[in-house]
């Protein structure tokens, strides 16, 4: 099962030859899909040779190989991770029962709304970002781009799979509907908020692979715990890719921070005004686009409290992330302290789910801040330290919607909150000037002034190998 099978118009290694019916309805919408990709992905790209890693075997080891490819020839396909013996549900009421290989009836419509939502954001990023290769800071931050986006598609696919294979008629209409949906549009919007939100800088790009592509990681991981074992085994290789993502947002943020205190070493000021007039990102800007990507992101884990989730858990159809790790996996005793704007109260864990993998979000977006910000220390600027913003600033969702609480988690009233947003996240002029920044380099080995180049290149090549050869 490791090895994918190339030879094939779709490449897969679920067999897909051995099912005609389902063969031929994906390879009908496989046109639909390189129309849209065409139509919706990068922008002006689309004959440059770009140097892409491609799957050729779910294997942890040596899973990828590297080429130059152009990206409407990528080959995009459908690739489960190995399936595990014996697979035992591993939490909820049908805890110790085997995995379900289809789809059991009574949660037809819960899975299929699940696989959904997740598929909704796979092509929604794409769009997002898909003018910001006018605006590359060197050929690597390009490649990067264009990586992550060629491995959004994939992920696509990974759901329309799911939607084709499994749920018939109605699946066959939703996967129509990942590709007719857009970011941004006004009439068919993208199904969750963060998706809709303009990705027009560099500096956003980072923030939004840092944090919303690790809420992605989360909900992965979540259904890699799935009673249904296709999807589990869909997702288990998707989190393989999806490093690649946060990887990107985690050393992109550092590369700018470098940058900063560069300028900052050589003026010999932290004075926000002559930083930016030196043509670099002053930390109290990017402190402003983490408030704002941070808060968005913590939006996309629901409602603190949430009988949905209590129900995929109780039914073993999402878990937590690395649900093997905690002591009880059912969940039906167990009762969890939540703060809401009328006070603190205990409510039955099952029901907080979704505050659990917030809390647990954000401790793991700690880790960067904490590199980042043992670099500031260093530099000589611990005051200017970097910070998460509280889980109640901004909220959309939940118990703290349209609350005026300030990033440290503080009620205030509503007019200093109306007045000081523009110091808590970015104004229109601090979106302004970080846009007068992205100007576009594309000669090997060269940089735009406002981040700083890369430790290492990609696949062991140096960092000025011309990593996209444009047309």
């Amino acid at each position: 099962m490791s090895g994918i099978n190339y030879s094939e118009k779709i490449p897969n290694n679920v067999n897909l030859v051995n099912d005609r019916t389902l063969q031929r309805a994906l390879e009908h919408w496989q046109p639909k899909f390189i129309d849209w990709w065409k139509g919706m992905g990068p922008t002006d790209f689309q004959g440059a040779d770009v140097y892409l890693r491609t799957a050729v075997s779910v294997d942890s080891d040596g899973w990828a190989q590297y080429g130059a490819v152009k990206m409407p020839d990528y080959r995009w396909g459908i690739f489960l991770a190995d399936p595990v013996s014996e697979r035992k549900i591993g939490f909820g009421d049908a805890m110790g029962q085997p995995v379900w290989q289809q789809v059991p009836g009574e949660y037809r419509s819960t899975l299929r709304r699940l696989i959904v939502t997740q598929g909704d954001t796979e092509p929604a990023s794409v769009e997002q970002q898909r003018l910001l290769g006018h605006t590359c800071p060197s050929l690597y931050d390009l490649r990067n781009l264009f990586q992550i986006n060629v491995e959004e598609g994939r992920h696509l696919w990974a759901m329309v799979y799911l939607l084709h294979a499994y749920f018939g008629r109605d699946g066959r209409e939703e996967a129509e509907e990942l590709l007719q949906r857009h970011s941004g549009d006004l009439d068919k919007p993208r199904i969750l908020s963060t998706f809709n939100e303009p990705i027009s800088d560099w500096l956003s790009l980072y923030c939004f692979t840092y944090f919303t592509d690790r809420d992605g990681k989360y909900q992965l991981k979540s259904l890699a715990e799935s009673g249904f074992d296709p999807l589990s085994r869909t997702c288990r290789f998707m989190l393989t890719e999806e490093a690649h993502h946060m990887f990107v947002g985690e050393t992109g943020i550092g590369r700018v921070i470098k940058r900063t205190l560069e300028v900052m070493k050589e003026l010999g000021t932290d004075d926000p005004a002559r930083i930016r007039a030196h043509g670099a990102v002053d930390l109290g800007l990017l402190q402003k686009y983490l408030n704002f990507w941070c808060s968005s992101s913590l939006d996309l884990f629901g409602s603190e409290i949430s009988s949905n989730s209590a129900a995929n858990f109780a039914n073993g159809l999402k878990g937590r992330p690395d649900e093997t790790t905690y002591d009880d996996h059912v969940l039906r005793e167990k009762t969890f302290a939540l703060t809401a704007p009328q006070g603190t109260e205990n409510v039955p864990m099952l029901n907080a789910l979704n505050e659990v993998m917030r809390e647990s979000y954000l401790k793991d977006c700690e880790i960067g801040l904490k590199r980042w910000n043992r670099n500031i220390e260093r530099a000589g600027y611990p005051a200017l330290a970097l910070k998460l913003p509280s889980m109640r600033f901004r909220r959309s969702i939940g118990a703290w919607a349209g609350q005026p609480v300030n990033p440290e988690g503080v009620v205030v009233d509503q007019n200093s909150y109306d007045k000081n947003l523009d110091h808590w996240i970015p104004s229109p002029a601090d979106r302004a000037f970080v846009q007068s920044l992205m100007q576009r380099v594309v000669e090997p080995g060269k940089i735009a002034g406002w981040v700083a180049p890369p430790d290492r290149g990609i696949n062991n090549l140096p960092v000025d190998h011309e990593y996209v050869k444009l047309q």
